[in-house]
């Protein structure tokens, strides 16, 4: 059986950010990822990111991602596992671990859990044609592997992730058709959203799709117009021909370790469904499970970078890795994150937040 004093599960920019900070106190820190490489969401994302300097404001998330993955490779005392899926998390506190084709346990004093969030679907006739993808799929195809997703094609959603993909494929040459938005208003940042309405890709919002056609792949959607009870309105149906349909309509924790380790766990719709309770420092109701990042409540990978720097410089500090350091980088962070929850963009995001903050974990 392996020990070490911390184990991160994810190495997206939360758990990079949680194992890369324990680690720079000199904590001894396993990382494991599921995924042929590090970096998770940040990996596929173009855009440049807004906040502060301190957030890699002005970067691209691929550049952010590709900083993270070399400072991490560059700490000796962070032993770096990919293809690597954690099984269980057991009451006596081993971790069970498929890696490289061995089944492998695994005794950490500290978990911290950033496993992020899966994509949401929704349901209509024919929902399950080929030619329909997750937005996080499509862009997957497109900028990680290279491979266009269709040459025609219509978003469902205006949130952040929707405008941004829509705009991504764009740059890649697809027809972008238009962007359906069931709220009577765009839910992303308007910078994003401008940019697609400036090329003529109209935003259908209060609209909904009806059903997708065809008969072996996507040939076109139906789309129509929502009331203010979010009901389809008779006679309002139109058809768009479309070879491909990109699915923008939320995340969702995953969140299947911290059930099995038995973490308190509360539904809240402003973070995506049901999420672990935790303290102001990312500690669950199991003293020995912390979280970051989209596991803990769906918001941007700022936050998720912030929440995991934090979760690192607490945990190592629990285990005496507390260096002269310590206090001022962890305020600091407590700022960043405060700060970038401000705005009304994550008013939202706050009020879940209120729901899932336990003054003490019991």
């Amino acid at each position: 059986m392996m020990k070490k004093e911390i184990l991160v599960i994810g190495a997206g920019p939360a758990g990079l950010m949680a194992a890369i900070h324990a680690a720079e106190t000199g904590a001894q820190v396993l990382l494991v990822e599921r995924a042929e490489g590090l970096g998770g969401q940040l990996i596929k994302q173009t855009h440049k990111f807004f906040g502060s300097k301190a957030e890699y404001a002005g970067d691209r998330g691929i550049d952010i991602a590709a900083k993270l993955i070399d400072w991490s490779k560059k700490l000796s005392n962070i032993m770096i596992w990919t293809k690597a899926t954690v099984l269980g998390i057991y009451p006596d506190g081993v971790v069970t671990i498929s890696h490289e084709g061995k089944f492998t346990l695994v005794k950490p004093e500290k978990i911290i859990v950033a496993t992020g969030a899966a994509e949401k679907t929704m349901a209509f006739p024919n929902n399950d044609l080929p030619g329909i993808y997750g937005a996080g799929a499509a862009q997957t195809l497109m900028n990680v592997h290279s491979v266009l997703p269709g040459k025609r094609m219509l978003m469902v959603g205006a949130g952040n992730i929707g405008v941004i993909v829509a705009y991504q494929l764009m740059q890649a040459g697809v027809k972008v058709v238009g962007v359906v938005e069931a709220a009577p208003q765009i839910g992303g940042y308007r910078v994003h959203a401008a940019k697609l309405q400036r090329n003529g890709v109209p935003i259908y919002t209060s609209h909904s799709i009806k059903a997708a056609h065809g008969t072996e792949v996507l040939e076109g959607v139906t789309i129509c117009k929502l009331d203010e009870k979010w009901q389809p309105i008779e006679g309002s149906e139109r058809y768009i021909a479309i070879d491909g349909l990109c699915l923008s309509v939320g995340l969702t924790p995953l969140t299947e370790l911290l059930w099995q380790a038995g973490c308190k766990m509360e539904f809240i719709n402003e973070l995506g469904g049901y999420v672990p309770l935790r303290d102001a420092n990312m500690m669950t109701t199991n003293s020995n499970i912390f979280i970051a990042g989209d596991v803990a409540g769906v918001e941007e990978a700022s936050a998720a970078m912030i929440e995991g720097k934090l979760a690192g410089l607490y945990v190592a500090a629990m285990l005496g890795h507390q260096k002269d350091w310590f206090l001022q980088d962890f305020q600091l962070a407590k700022q960043q994150l405060s700060a970038l929850r401000s705005g009304p963009a994550s008013a939202k995001v706050c009020v879940g937040l209120s729901k899932a903050i336990l003054e003490e974990v019991v």
